[in-house]
């Protein structure tokens, strides 16, 4: 091609968003010369949706099973990136009742242990755009999950409202990324964390390429919702990762406060051979058994283990798949001041939801008031009119009987412990909120539970209105919450148009901003219910 015409075809290329907006063009546009960018490893071919250029399934590395990831293989000609790629395999499904099924609208995908890829969505490319980056970690714990598992995940509303860079990745869970077999051999001395590493390396492959996709390898937050927000707080404690994200944003993800020592975890190991019924020199072996009998026995494994483990010795949700405290890859727990000290200097947006686990409280809906006492008075005893008067301190909207006893009181009392351990170093700001508009649907059964602002960060609600319902106030709030995590991905503080002014967190001030039908920002407004929930 000569040079001439290869300019003129970038140049089209580059107005094709223009053309899709205009003139009543087509929402999709694709072509063998369309969306096309040249990274490190070979050329990838995406499509534009309504003026986002889309990338789905880049590989960003390549890994043996419990080995270190490496680089992809290069490639020669354009590769095709239309779809998303394969999914970590895994044997933890959850099981969703009819109304779930209907509310999350799950599309698991094709899943292979081939699956360290990514997605990227963008309104325009080239190095010289310099956009906000925000590399998305997707929930599931380590265990289960995937970048493109709820439609609430797809970046094209969010990069398109605020002209910002999304990535999403797959990495290893499970026995495959997180099975501590060190005692095996030198060269799995990393594979307790091989998942982990995979982050790692997505955020490598980031600060090389992202910015011919229009984004800035100098302005990138990670920011991921429960196992996702768990994984932002698993990098931020990872001495590899410095340099490789700038903002942080932790959502329902704040239980991550104890990494698994690698003294249990190879009692993980050693069950886990037991169970298969392999001698210690025959480690080797597990490379080669179907996933299917390797995840099985795994699991069994992680349930003998917890049968003699202390409380003090597991996490917040006891023993399951997830980082190791292997002394090289992570070797602080993240209280140790070595830790903080790693993410001292990065901002740090951090919440949860009002009640994250509302629809699997049994015996919650349609409740009496009479019943809700009974089961206040279980738990409370002589401190249940005292709880009572603190849940409607805390929220006057507070009616139904089941307000009473569906507030969450696990998670919010994480994140005000995550969020005053980070503000004990003033070097960066800390930013809380409180997700707590009640959604409609299904006689607001699902209320404002976990999952429950995934929509509104993404912008998402016409994508998710089996869950949000829909309607002029969720989108109104969608509008308020997606500018805010742009605009902190942007600058490092969350202030936008349309909310009130959104003050640093301190310990001292307590300061939250709610997010509901009308935003509002509070200071220890749940002081008193949080000090009797916490038994005090």
């Amino acid at each position: 091609m000569k040079t001439g015409s290869f300019f003129f075809t970038l140049c089209i290329i580059n107005m094709m968003p223009f053309f899709a907006f205009s003139q009543n063009g087509p929402a999709i546009v694709t072509g063998k010369n369309i969306a096309v960018v040249q990274t490190v490893y070979g050329a990838v071919r995406g499509y534009i949706r309504n003026g986002v250029y889309t990338f789905k399934g880049i590989p960003y590395g390549k890994a043996d099973r419990f080995m270190p990831p490496e680089k992809p293989a290069p490639w020669k000609g354009v590769r095709s990136c239309l779809a998303y790629g394969p999914v970590c395999p895994t044997n933890q499904s959850t099981m969703f009742s009819d109304e779930f099924a209907f509310a999350f609208n799950m599309n698991p995908g094709q899943s292979d242990e081939n699956c360290l890829n990514l997605n990227i969505w963008t309104k325009k490319t080239g190095d010289d755009e310099k956009k906000p980056v925000m590399v998305w970690l997707h929930g599931g714990g380590f265990a289960s999950g995937s970048s493109r598992e709820y439609p609430s995940y797809d970046g094209e509303n969010l990069s398109n409202k605020g002209d910002v860079v999304v990535v999403s990745i797959n990495h290893r869970l499970n026995v495959l990324g997180f099975l501590d077999l060190s005692a095996y051999g030198e060269k799995y001395k990393y594979s307790a964390n091989a998942g982990a590493m995979d982050m790692v390396a997505a955020l490598n492959w980031v600060k090389e390429n992202i910015a011919r996709f229009g984004g800035d390898p100098g302005n990138v937050t990670i920011f991921g919702q429960s196992g996702g927000g768990a994984k932002v707080t698993c990098l931020m404690n990872c001495p590899s990762a410095n340099g490789l994200f700038h903002k942080t944003i932790v959502q329902s993800g704040s239980y991550l406060n104890h990494f698994t020592e690698d003294s249990i975890a190879k009692k993980v190991s050693t069950a886990l051979l037991q169970e298969l019924k392999l001698q210690p020199g025959q480690a080797d072996s597990l490379q080669k058994i179907p996933y299917a009998i390797l995840s099985a026995a795994g699991l069994k494994a992680l349930k003998e283990v917890k049968k003699n483990l202390k409380s003090a010795d597991m996490p917040v949700f006891g023993l399951e798949w997830g980082p190791v405290r292997d002394g090289s890859f992570l070797p602080y727990q993240p209280d140790e001041t070595a830790a903080i000290e790693l993410s001292k200097h990065i901002p740090l947006l951090i919440g949860s939801c009002k009640n994250e686990y509302n629809p699997f409280i049994p015996g919650s809906r349609g409740i009496s008031m009479d019943s809700a006492k009974a089961k206040l008075q279980k738990k409370y005893g002589g401190k249940t009119e005292a709880y009572i008067a603190a849940v409607k301190k805390a929220y006057p909207e507070t009616i139904k009987p089941s307000d009473y006893i569906d507030v969450d009181l696990i998670f919010r009392p994480l994140v005000i412990e995550q969020a005053d351990k980070k503000g004990i170093n003033a070097a960066a700001p800390v930013y809380m909120y409180l997700f707590a508009r009640q959604s409609p649907v299904l006689d607001t059964m699902f209320k404002a539970f976990h999952c429950m602002d995934l929509p509104f960060v993404f912008n998402n609600i016409g994508r998710c209105e089996e869950m949000t319902g829909g309607g002029e106030e969720a989108y109104a709030l969608a509008d308020k919450m997606s500018g805010a995590w742009i605009n902190f991905a942007r600058t490092g503080n969350p202030n936008s148009v349309g909310l009130p002014a959104w003050p640093k967190y301190t310990p001292e001030n307590g300061a939250v901003m709610i997010f509901d039908n009308r935003c509002e920002v509070k200071n220890h407004h749940d002081k008193e219910l949080l000090a009797i929930g916490a038994g005090q």
